[in-house]
Order: structure tokens, then sequence, then C-alpha cells
């Protein structure tokens, strides 16, 4: 990742939930919570205050606006971003199973 260190949980789940579709605030909070089983659960602040982040940083686009909903797409350099960040953390399993042997 060029442009920050590490993602949290619920920023990698976030664009997680954008690899397929274009999503609105709902969406997004219902795919993160179904995904993760309810372990990772999105308040309505921290979500969009990581949209807001999303945009700023060119890794989501507004797609659409009804009213209040918005949908966004993720972009090709949220996509690398989300690469970056899961070969990162397949590395950390990996030296953790090495460990725990």
């Amino acid at each position: 990742m060029k442009d920050r260190s590490v993602l949290t949980e619920s920023m990698f789940y976030v664009l997680m939930s954008f690899l397929h579709n274009e999503m609105c605030g709902i969406e997004i909070t219902e795919f993160v919570e179904r995904k993760t089983h309810g372990r990772v659960r999105l308040g309505p602040g921290t979500l969009y205050t990581l949209l807001g982040k999303f945009q700023d940083e060119h890794l989501i686009e507004e797609t659409q606006t009804d009213g209040r909903k918005r949908s966004y797409r993720i972009t090709e350099k949220g996509r690398e971003v989300f690469r970056d960040e899961l070969t990162r953390l397949k590395a950390c399993v990996l030296d953790g199973e090495e460990e725990s042997v």
C-alpha cells in the first residue's frame, strides 16, 4: 500500500463490500454484518466517516444520489489497496501459524 499503512478491520470489510457491486450505506452495513456473522458492526458515524475518507483518497467514488441515499463503487486504486491489505494479512496468518506449531 503506497498511501496508507494498514486498514482497520472495518475499513477492510467496507472496501470488500464493493468488490462485486456498487452499494449504498445500508447495503454496506448489512454486507459487513452478514460477512462477519455479526462480529463487525458499523454504526452510521463510523461508516460515513470511512466513506468520506475513502472518497478523499480516491478508493471509492459516488455513482448515484437519490435524495439522501448515495451509492458508491470501488476504484482501481481501491482494489489495489484491498489486494495489498489481503496480502499483508495472509502473511501475518502464515507467520502466526509457523510460530504456533
